[in-house]
């Protein structure tokens, strides 16, 4: 369907006919007026969310970075500074749940002392080791 536009003025139309062709869609606009222009100028402007959208999809992405990667990379730091803060005589605890004291380090590997009554020590390599009890009194 093809609009014939004539240009007019409004307020000199006879009654019943208005400026908009039947059918076409009413948008909102806002009449700017340019004292030095003899018509007036007309911009419309957009309509939805626009700029909050962006906005919550970029804190998205904040809070899932903080989440996924910041988070995993401070408990191995942490974890790091444990490791290399274990000293001879700490009280330790394993990953498995053996409690016992550190009797020796070498490299990778640690030996600990299970059983004061019957001397008992195993080795575990640094890894297995969970918490060490004699700096976290939790």
């Amino acid at each position: 369907m093809n609009n014939i536009w004539v240009l007019a003025d409004v307020n000199k139309l006879p009654s019943g006919v208005t400026s908009t062709p039947v059918g076409a869609e009413e948008t909102s606009a806002k009449v700017a007026v340019d004292h030095n222009a003899s018509a007036p100028v007309t911009t419309r402007q957009k309509q939805g969310p626009g700029g909050t959208f962006w906005i919550f999809i970029i804190l998205m992405f904040v809070l899932m970075y903080l989440m996924l990667f910041r988070g995993p990379q401070k408990q191995k730091q942490e974890r790091k500074r444990m490791m290399q803060s274990l000293q001879k005589n700490d009280k330790v605890q394993t990953i498995g749940g053996i409690i016992g004291t550190i009797v020796d380090i070498k490299d990778d590997e640690i030996t600990l002392k299970v059983d004061e009554s019957n001397n008992t020590k195993i080795k575990v390599i640094s890894s297995a080791i969970g918490k060490n009890l004699s700096r976290d009194k939790n």
